[in-house]
């Protein structure tokens, strides 16, 4: 059998089967002489040196079967194994493969898509639109908040935005508020209670207000103490004061955030306090407080009030709807242009306070118009019964009304920050470092 593996054979191609591959047709084996030692001698190579012979083509073996197709006529001679190697040439041709499954299928018609339409040009780029110009504020003119004809209410948050702005002017060194009148009952205390809470509660700062009145103030009466201190102790304790927590113990200190610095109830000492003693006041107090308000009394010969004109940076007159009120009013502003102090008048601010009386009165609107040529501005306010009362004073019991008007007299007086001199003294900035 060994000597079988060293014949060749002709090589047919089988026609029927499931194996449809390649086989050997031996036919007749004729052992050939010194087969075997070549055979051993060529491996592993196994390929003859010579053409092996030639396999005779007679005989019934010798013709193909009814099975077989006729292939090619060549020999080749086969490993030690026994495996057939087949020539390239020999190889069956590549068999086409069936055609895809979805090539079968029939063609479906596609709707036809919706045309796109086209994207319209881009704009041509517009100038930025441009608000028409404003005119500018006026410093001068009234101020209608309270005004029965239009209270202002419509103004909206950017009017209210506006005032805020105002209010909250930078400052460089301590600001100086007096509030004064002829008369008394005129609303001079309330307006520096209430002038002094808003700027404390919009500003955050440190705000203070003196009782620089010679006759025996109510300012202190007006608000709830947290010490029996006067403007006298601070003064005894002058020379111990270095810093805003050795002030501090003589104030007291409002909801709103306002310090209130009293004076003394016995009216002998209270009118003891000169201009002298309200100079070294506001040289104690300007180390601390960037404002300082000041709630005077109705001489304007007294020596304190000389020194309150002097020192002040801006003026708030109150007058009233009544005659008398108002007349007051227009004096003090007459005595302050004839002796000295026209400038201040000319930047002052005047509250008109509406009040209810049996009596004659005179109309708003002509005491705004007179007003608004003998100062820088306006403002009326509404009649409040917590402001008549003349109790402890309470902003949150103000009508919205009266508040606002409030907010519009400090939008008011602070504009007149800008106006304000040059610093004097060697501690006018220190409130503000």
């Amino acid at each position: 059998m060994a000597a079988d593996h060293t014949h060749t054979g002709r090589v047919h191609r089988l026609t029927q089967g499931p194996d449809w591959d390649l086989a050997p047709d031996y036919g007749p084996v004729l052992p050939a002489a010194g087969a075997l030692a070549v055979a051993t001698a060529t491996i592993p190579s196994a390929v003859p040196s010579a053409a092996p012979p030639a396999i005779p083509s007679s005989g019934p073996s010798a013709a193909p079967s009814a099975g077989h197709l006729a292939g090619p006529d060549w020999q080749q001679p086969l490993d030690v194994l026994g495996t057939v190697l087949v020539p390239p040439q020999a190889r069956p041709a590549p068999v086409a493969l069936p055609p895809e499954p979805f090539a079968l299928l029939p063609q479906l018609p596609q709707a036809a898509l919706p045309a796109i339409p086209a994207m319209p040009a881009p704009l041509a780029p517009q100038a930025p639109h441009s608000a028409p110009p404003q005119a500018p504020a006026a410093r001068r003119g009234r101020r209608t908040l309270g005004l029965p004809a239009g209270l202002g209410l419509g103004r909206g948050e950017r009017e209210r935005e506006r005032l805020t702005a105002a209010i909250r002017t930078p400052l460089h060194r301590s600001f100086r508020i007096a509030v004064i009148g002829l008369k008394g009952g005129v609303g001079k205390t309330s307006t520096t209670l209430a002038l002094g809470s808003v700027l404390a509660e919009i500003r955050a700062d440190k705000v203070v207000a003196v009782d620089a009145n010679p006759d025996t103030g109510t300012l202190s009466k007006r608000v709830h103490r947290e010490t029996g201190a006067t403007v006298h102790d601070m003064l005894a304790a002058e020379a111990t004061i270095t810093g805003y927590m050795d002030v501090r113990r003589f104030t007291s200190l409002t909801p709103s955030g306002l310090e209130v610095l009293a004076n003394d109830s016995d009216p002998a000492i209270a009118n003891s306090f000169s201009g002298e003693h309200y100079r070294r006041l506001v040289d104690l107090l300007a180390r601390q407080y960037p404002i300082i308000l000041a709630d005077c009394g109705t001489g304007l010969l007294h020596s304190s009030m000389r020194a309150v004109l002097d020192l002040a940076d801006q003026l708030v007159i109150t007058a009233t709807t009544s005659i008398d009120g108002a007349s007051s009013a227009d004096a003090t502003l007459e005595w302050l242009y004839t002796n000295g102090y026209g400038s201040l008048a000319q930047r002052s601010v005047t509250l008109i306070s509406s009040v209810r009386s049996s009596g004659r009165t005179i109309r708003v609107e002509e005491l705004v118009a007179h007003f608004e040529n003998r100062c820088r501005g306006v403002v009326v306010l509404p009649f409040d019964e917590h402001l008549a009362l003349g109790g402890e004073f309470d902003p949150a019991k103000l009508r919205p009304k009266t508040r606002r008007a409030y907010l519009d007299l400090t939008a008011l007086v602070a504009e007149g920050m800008h106006f304000a001199p040059p610093a004097a003294g060697p501690h006018a900035a220190a409130a503000l470092h």
